[in-house]
């Protein structure tokens, strides 16, 4: 066994002394070339943190919309729509080939005083939709017809079943209708005034929802499904949004694109039916299916009178505090660069249009709630037809209530009936 030394032990603790001060000297240099970081202000309480300032001034350097009816260049409508329904298209990247309905009815179902009719039509060479048409008996001449938006609230596992009192409807279902429409779905209240009615399921709702394999287990039928089943597989569906965008933009398409396009090619078919009356259809939602309506109405002009309902803003005063409120499906690439969401539903004019806004809706912000009817009112001014716009606010939080029903149905009376 070796001993160490006097000399041994104090040429080792020269060594470290040696080692340590190597060390501290290169991390001294080191530290002494590595820039400081810029100084940032205090993140501001925005959905983009310390982003916000930055997004805000290139939203600002931007700041008019070159292809509203408001701006200078536009002196007819006509010149106006067809350059501005091209932008949105363009952004929408999706315009499939035109087809024919080719629609089959799968059930009808005779309830009373109306009909319910249960369809699949095609709406691209490879797309086929499901809806429900519902028909008021007794009609003795093509009818006025509405087109029912369905609305999005989180809700996947169901579509069309959103606005359509079914008579059995599934729990789920019994409560979705009851905070977002007082109770009473708007589908089936259309009808029984009247109205020849068709809501669809948009892509990603209803029977165009996403399922995963490991899913497969619940199987596809809704009606067997749990209150407990629902809330698993509709929360799957929802922490695929941003895949389904991202699966959509590798090709080549987007999530909105889709949605509309289908929502058009409603018209097509609805307009196909011997009970319509292809002059007077309407259309109409809330949240989601306000943003469906804003859309149709603005870019298809066989929609004879159009309400907006919970789902109105102009854009950049979102951009602080309403981005996470809102689905990827509200959102179109590159769009607001030359077009504001007013300016979208304002091709509309000079047709008769109804917003209704919720002013206690906290998914916009009432600054952009109040503008948004400002700036639809003064295209309307400028198209020469003030009176076929009306704006109105309700003290209610996001919903569709059973006043605001009440007021859409006397103003779809009012122009798709007389």
């Amino acid at each position: 066994m070796s001993t160490s030394t006097r000399r041994d032990f104090l040429a080792a603790v020269s060594s470290a002394t040696a080692l340590a001060a190597t060390t501290k000297d290169a991390n001294s240099l080191v530290a002494a070339e590595v820039p400081a970081d810029l100084v940032q202000s205090t993140p501001p309480a925005a959905n983009l943190g310390s982003l916000f300032p930055t997004v805000e001034r290139l939203a600002a350097a931007d700041a008019e919309y070159d292809y509203s009816f408001l701006h200078p260049r536009f002196k007819t409508l006509d010149e106006f729509k067809q350059a501005a329904r091209a932008k949105v298209l363009d952004a929408f990247a999706y315009r499939p080939a035109p087809v024919e309905p080719q629609a089959e009815v799968i059930e009808r179902v005779d309830l009373g005083d109306y009909v319910r009719e249960k369809v699949v039509f095609s709406t691209s060479p490879l797309l086929r939709v499901p809806a429900y048409v519902l028909i008021p008996k007794g009609l003795n001449k093509p009818a006025p017809a509405i087109i029912d938006l369905h609305s999005h609230g989180g809700m996947f596992l169901f579509g069309k079943e959103k606005v359509t009192d079914l008579g059995r409807n599934h729990p789920t279902m019994v409560g979705y209708h009851q905070r977002n429409y007082d109770g009473r779905p708007t589908a089936t209240h259309w009808v029984r005034r009247g109205y020849v009615v068709i809501t669809i399921d948009a892509f990603m709702f209803g029977e165009r929802r996403y399922l995963a394999a490991d899913d497969a287990k619940h199987g596809w039928e809704r009606s067997r499904y749990t209150e407990e089943d629902v809330a698993h597989l509709n929360q799957q569906c929802r922490n695929k949004e941003s895949t389904i965008v991202k699966g959509l933009t590798l090709a080549g398409l987007t999530w909105p694109g889709i949605v509309t396009w289908d929502d058009m090619r409603t018209v097509d078919y609805l307009s196909t039916r011997p009970e319509v009356d292809p002059q007077r259809i309407g259309c109409v939602g809330v949240s989601f299916g306000g943003h469906r309506t804003l859309f149709l109405a603005g870019l298809d002009e066989r929609i004879a009178a159009a309400c907006v309902v919970g789902f109105m803003s102009t854009v950049r005063p979102m951009i602080r505090g309403h981005l996470d409120t809102h689905s990827f499906v509200h959102f179109v690439p590159h769009l607001h660069r030359y077009l504001d969401l007013p300016d979208v539903v304002s091709m509309m004019a000079p047709k008769p249009l109804l917003v209704q806004q919720c002013s206690q809706d906290r998914l916009f912000p009432l600054e952009g709630m109040q503008a948004s009817v400002e700036k639809i009112g003064a295209v309307f001014d400028k198209a020469g037809v003030p009176e076929r716009f009306q704006g109105k606010f309700y003290d209610v939080p996001h919903r569709f209530s059973l006043p605001m029903q009440d007021d859409a149905c006397a103003f779809f009376d009012r122009h798709l009936k007389a």
